[in-house]
C-alpha cells in the first residue's frame, strides 16, 4: 500500500471515531433487542415455500433490496470483454506450477478498463483444476506472482500444493480504496450514470463487479474448473465476496473472512462497527441510500443473514478472529446460523450448526456451510486458508 493510501485510510478511521462522539459497544448486555427481517415473506406478505417461489420471487426481491439500500447496483451490461496473456512461466515454484499474468479488458461506449489477474496453476494436477480467487485490497506486495515476497495473506505455495490454482486480483484496478479517487476507474469510465443515483454502484459493488469479470475468464480457461471455484475475501474484501457470491451463481464456494459490518455481521446487533460508523469512515463503499440507516438499523428492510441466504444452495464459509471484536464475531456467526435456514427449508440440505458461537480454533464444517473463529487479531492467516481448503475439499469430494 502506498503512503498516500495509508494516510487516506488513517484520515477515514479517525473521522468515524470522532464524527459522532459515540463509544463502541463491545458488551453483549448492551446489544439491543431486535427482530430480523423474515427470509421467506415477500414485501406483499406472500410466503416463499418452494424452490421456484424462493428463486424467482423472494430471492430476486432480496437482491433488489440490497442494491437499493446497501451496496448499490452492479450493472452487468458492457459491450466487450477480452482476455490476453501478458506473461507465462511454466517453471514457477521450482517447476510445480505455471505462473500466468492475464489482462481482462472490458469495454463500454468506446471506453475500457483493464483488470490484472495473477495465477499460479499446478502442473501436476489433471486439468481442469479447482481454483481459489483472492480479492486483494492490501497492495501489489500481496499478489507477487514471482514469489519474491511471500505472505500468508496469499499463501500461493500452500494453495498450489493442495492442488488448487491460486488466483488474485487487485481492487485498485476497479475502484481506489480512497474517498477522493474511488470513482476514477470503473465508475467514471464505464458507468458514470451510477454516480448520479442514490442507489448507484459504489466501491464494494465495483469490486464485486470485478470478481464477476474474473469469473468470466475462469469459465473460458480450459485449465480451470469453474464448478470447483472458491472466492475469498478478507475484511472489506469479505464484504465484497459475499455480495459477488450472492449475485453470481457461478461461484461454487464463497468465503468471508472477518468481514464485519456490511459483510457477515448482523447490523441490528449494533456491536463493534455499526452502520453509522462504517458510513462515516468509508462513505464511498456503499450506496448513498445506506446513510438512511445510520443509528437506524431496525428500519433496514434487510440484514446480513439474508445476504448469506442468497448464496444457497452453493457453499458458504464465514470466519472470525477472537480479538477482532470490531467485526463482531458473534454477529457474523449468527448471520450464518439464521441464513442457513434457506438451505434446509428450501433446498432440503441439512445444515446442523450449533446455536451458540463455537469455541476458538474449533471449526464447524457442515456439507454446505462452514465457520471458524481463531485466536488472534484481524488478519487473513495460513490457518484460515487451511480451513477454507479443508472445507472446500470436502464439498468438492476431493477428500
Amino acid at each position: 500500500m502506498t503512503q498516500f493510501r495509508w494516510i487516506a485510510l488513517l484520515i477515514c478511521l479517525c473521522s468515524f471515531q470522532i464524527a459522532q462522539g459515540q463509544e463502541t459497544n463491545y458488551d453483549e448486555s448492551n446489544v439491543p433487542d431486535y427482530t430480523l427481517p423474515d427470509l421467506f415473506t415477500t414485501s406483499e406478505g406472500t410466503l416463499a415455500e418452494t424452490t421456484n417461489e424462493w428463486e424467482f420471487n423472494r430471492r430476486v426481491e432480496i437482491i433488489e433490496l440490497f442494491e437499493e439500500h446497501v451496496y448499490g447496483q452492479a450493472p452487468d451490461h458492457f459491450d466487450s470483454i477480452e482476455f490476453s496473456t501478458v506473461s507465462s512461466n511454466p517453471e514457477a515454484l521450482n517447476g510445480s506450477a505455471t505462473a500466468r499474468q492475464v489482462q481482462i479488458t472490458v469495454g463500454r461506449k468506446g471506453k475500457s478498463i483493464c483488470i490484472g489477474l495473477n495465477l499460479l496453476i499446478p502442473n501436476d494436477v489433471q486439468s481442469p483444476v479447482p481454483v481459489t480467487v483472492l480479492i486483494n485490497h492490501r497492495g501489489p506486495e500481496n499478489m507477487d506472482i514471482a514469489r519474491q515476497v511471500k505472505k500468508d495473506f496469499w499463501p500461493a505455495e500452500y494453495i498450489v500444493k493442495q492442488g488448487y490454482a491460486a488466483a488474485v486480483f487487485d481492487v485498485e484496478d476497479l475502484s481506489d480504496d480512497n474517498p477522493e479517487t474511488y470513482d476514477e476507474d470503473l465508475l467514471k469510465t464505464l458507468y458514470p450514470e451510477q454516480l448520479e443515483k442514490k442507489s448507484g454502484m459504489r466501491t464494494i459493488s465495483a469490486w464485486a463487479w470485478g470478481a464477476m469479470r474474473v469469473m468470466d475468464y475462469i469459465v473460458r480457461a480450459p485449465e480451470l474448473d469453474q464448478e470447483r471455484s472458491v472466492l475469498v475475501g478478507h475484511s472489506r474484501g469479505g464484504k465484497t465476496a459475499l455480495w459477488a457470491g450472492a449475485q453470481d451463481f457461478r461461484w461454487a464456494v464463497t468465503v468471508s473472512n472477518e468481514s464485519g459490518a456490511g459483510g457477515a455481521a448482523l447490523s441490528r446487533r449494533r456491536f463493534g462497527e455499526t452502520v453509522q460508523r462504517i458510513n462515516s469512515g468509508f462513505p464511498y463503499w456503499f450506496t448513498p441510500n445506506f446513510n438512511t440507516y445510520n443509528d437506524n438499523e431496525s428500519a433496514l428492510p434487510v440484514d446480513q443473514h439474508m445476504l448469506i441466504a442468497l448464496i444457497a444452495p452453493r457453499a458458504v464459509y464465514v470466519a472470525s478472529a477472537q480479538e477482532d471484536q470490531w467485526a463482531d464475531p458473534r454477529g457474523e456467526y449468527l448471520s450464518l446460523f439464521h441464513g442457513s435456514r434457506v438451505y434446509q427449508q428450501i433446498y432440503g440440505i441439512p445444515i446442523f450448526l450449533p446455536p451458540e458461537l463455537p469455541d476458538e480454533n474449533t471449526p464447524v464444517h457442515t456439507s454446505h456451510a462452514g465457520y471458524h473463529i481463531r485466536k488472534g487479531e484481524h488478519d487473513l492467516t495460513l490457518y484460515d486458508w487451511q480451513q477454507f481448503l479443508h472445507f472446500s475439499n470436502h464439498y468438492f469430494g476431493l477428500e
